[in-house]
C-alpha cells in the first residue's frame, strides 16, 4: 500500500512521537470533508439527506468493528478515549447494582482509567484494588486471580502501555475474570491499528479504540461492547449510540475512524509492523554503538512491546535535558513538571525504577512517515546531545516552570 505523503511533516522536527498523536492521514481527511459540507444530514432524520448520513455512519461502524473482530452493532462512538473509558467503568459498576462492587485495575493504567476508578470509590463506593507490575511492566495473571472475589465486577487493564509499549497478557487475564463472572475491559488506544487484535480472541467484554492514536482527527474513539453487557449510559437523551451515548452523532469524525481502521488494516496486511520494528531496532542499535554500555531499555523486550515503541534512558543524562539538546526531534519524557522540577513518571516507578533512573526516560515512538533517514537523522542528534554531557538534576533546576513541559497527561 502506498502512503501519501504529509505536508505537515516535511520541514519540522523528526517526529518520534506518534503514542501522543499521529498526523491525520489526508486520505482520511479526504473521506470525511463530504460529511462536512455536502452531506450534512442528521442520521436520525428520515428524509434521504438523513439516510446518506445514516449509511456513512453505518459503514463507519462496520469498519471499526471489521479491526478488531466485533461486530457492528457492537461499536459505540465516542468523543475520546477518556470517555469510552469511563463509560466502560462508570457503565458497567453502576448497571451491577451491586452495594460496594469491586474494580480491580493495575499500577501502569491510564489516568482516565485509574482517576475514574477513584471516583467510583468515593462517589459509589466501590472496592478499589489495583495490581503491581513486574520491572517489566507486566501484570502477572495470578495476581488478578488472587484478587477476584464474588464482589468483583469489572477488571480493566490496557492492551498496551503507552509510555513502555508493554503488552499485556489480555488473554490470560480476561479467563481468569470471566471464570468469576466479572466483565474485562481493555483499553487498547495504544494497540489498535498497531498490533492485530480480536475481541473474540482476546476475551474481552469491553474494548477502547481511539482515532488520534490512528491517523485519524481528535475527538472521536469508539468502545466495543459484547452482546448482552449491561452498561449504564453516560449520557442520556435521543437514544443514540444504543442508547449509552445520546446526541446526535458526528457522521464525519465517525467516518474519519472508519477510514483510518480501514487504512490501519491494509497497513497491516502489507507488513506495517514488522517495518516499525525494524526501524525502531535499527534506532536503538544507533543508540548503543554511539553510547556502549549506557543506554537502558524500559520495558519488556522483542514481542512482548509495540513495535513502534522504545523507551529508554542513558545514564547520568535527564530525559528532559537530552531531548532539549536535540532540538531537531520531537519526543517525550515520562516526566510530569511541578514548580519547576521533574517528576518521575508513575509507571516507571511502579515497574521499580528509580526516581533517579526515571528522570532520564526518553520514549521515542515511531509511525507511518517515519523513515530510515530520520531513524538515522534522531540518533546522531540524541548522540550528539548525550556527548555534551548535560547532568539532569542541575539542568532541571535551572529550567523555569514556564519551560516544564508536563509529558504526563498528553502520553
Amino acid at each position: 500500500m502506498t502512503t501519501p505523503a504529509h505536508p505537515a511533516l516535511a520541514d519540522g522536527p523528526v517526529y518520534l512521537d506518534y503514542n501522543a498523536t499521529t498526523p491525520v492521514d489526508p486520505r482520511v481527511v479526504a473521506a470525511m470533508v463530504p460529511h462536512l459540507t455536502a452531506h450534512f444530514g442528521n442520521p436520525s432524520s428520515g428524509h434521504d439527506y438523513g439516510t446518506r448520513a445514516r449509511g456513512a455512519l453505518a459503514d463507519a461502524r462496520a469498519r471499526v468493528a471489521a479491526l478488531i473482530g466485533a461486530r457492528p452493532g457492537e461499536i459505540v462512538f465516542t468523543g475520546s478515549g477518556s470517555e469510552a473509558n469511563l463509560l466502560a467503568l462508570r457503565g458497567a459498576v453502576l448497571a451491577s447494582g451491586r452495594s460496594r462492587p469491586q474494580v480491580i485495575t493495575q499500577a501502569t493504567e491510564h489516568p482516565s482509567v485509574r482517576e475514574s476508578c477513584d471516583d467510583l470509590r468515593r462517589w459509589h463506593g466501590a472496592r478499589i484494588t489495583v495490581l503491581p507490575v513486574d520491572g517489566d511492566g507486566l501484570v502477572d495473571p495470578a495476581d488478578l486471580a488472587a484478587a477476584l472475589t464474588d464482589e468483583t465486577v469489572l477488571v480493566s487493564v490496557m492492551a498496551a502501555n503507552n509510555e513502555t509499549g508493554a503488552l499485556q497478557p489480555i488473554p490470560e487475564l480476561a479467563a481468569a475474570a470471566r471464570a468469576r463472572g466479572a466483565l474485562f475491559h481493555c483499553d487498547a488506544a495504544q494497540a489498535a491499528g498497531r498490533i492485530p487484535l480480536d475481541v473474540r480472541a482476546l476475551g474481552v467484554d469491553l474494548l477502547t479504540v481511539v482515532g488520534h492514536k490512528m491517523y485519524a482527527p481528535k475527538g472521536v474513539a469508539a468502545l466495543a461492547v459484547r452482546e448482552g453487557v449491561a452498561l449504564e449510559p453516560v449520557v442520556r437523551g435521543g437514544g443514540q449510540e444504543r442508547g449509552l451515548r445520546a446526541g446526535t452523532e458526528s457522521v464525519a469524525l465517525a467516518v474519519a475512524l472508519g477510514a483510518a481502521a480501514d487504512l490501519c488494516a491494509r497497513e497491516a496486511a502489507d507488513g506495517a509492523p514488522a517495518r516499525l520494528a525494524a526501524l525502531r531496532d535499527r534506532l536503538r542499535r544507533r543508540l548503543d554503538e554511539g553510547l556502549p554500555g549506557r543506554v537502558r531499555l524500559h520495558g519488556p523486550a522483542g514481542t512482548l512491546r509495540l513495535p513502534n515503541t522504545l523507551n529508554i534512558g542513558i545514564a547520568g543524562i535527564g530525559g528532559d535535558a537530552l531531548l532539549a539538546g536535540a532540538p531537531g526531534i520531537a519526543a517525550a519524557t515520562g516526566s510530569a513538571c511541578h514548580s519547576g522540577v521533574p517528576a518521575p513518571s508513575p509507571v516507571l516507578t511502579a515497574m521499580g525504577l528509580s526516581g533517579g533512573r526515571a528522570l532520564e526516560a526518553v520514549r521515542l515512538s515511531l509511525g507511518r512517515w517515519t523513515t530510515e533517514a530520520e531513524v538515522e537523522t534522531a540518533a546522531a542528534a540524541l548522540l550528539a546531545a548525550a556527548g555534551r554531557g548535560i547532568r539532569p538534576r542541575r539542568a532541571a533546576r535551572r529550567r523555569s516552570a514556564a519551560r516544564c513541559r508536563n509529558e504526563a497527561y498528553r502520553l
